[in-house]
């Protein structure tokens, strides 16, 4: 179940949804075991200089290594770039799980998850 938060100066204009489909895609597509990327946005309406920091958490892995992270890296920023019409301070940031990180689903009997 990875993460994804960005958290940007609230001058930048983007759709965060087609951002995070993208994303997950890519993801997905480099490696199919990920599922589905749980992800929020929040814009900031105090800043200084314009900026947006994207961070990617991820479950450690032995087949996430050094060489799928940095290109992991390299797709994801290429993609989010594109996504982005304005000049902009931009940093990425892949990070993985600690040893004792938690993840499952919990489920309320009657309940479903929203998307």
């Amino acid at each position: 179940m990875p993460h994804v938060e960005i958290k940007y100066s609230d001058n930048l204009e983007f759709s965060s949804k087609d951002m995070f489909d993208e994303i997950e895609g890519i993801i997905n597509l480099r490696d199919a075991s990920a599922g589905l990327c749980k992800s929020r946005a929040y814009p900031c309406s105090e800043y200084k200089h314009t900026h947006i920091l994207i961070t990617v958490s991820l479950l450690t892995k032995p087949h996430r290594n050094e060489q799928f992270t940095k290109e992991l890296s390299t797709e994801l920023e290429q993609a989010i770039k594109r996504h982005l019409k304005q000049s902009v301070y931009f940093s990425l940031n892949i990070e993985y799980s600690g040893a004792y990180y938690s993840t499952n689903v919990h489920h309320v009997d009657g309940d479903t998850l929203a998307s």
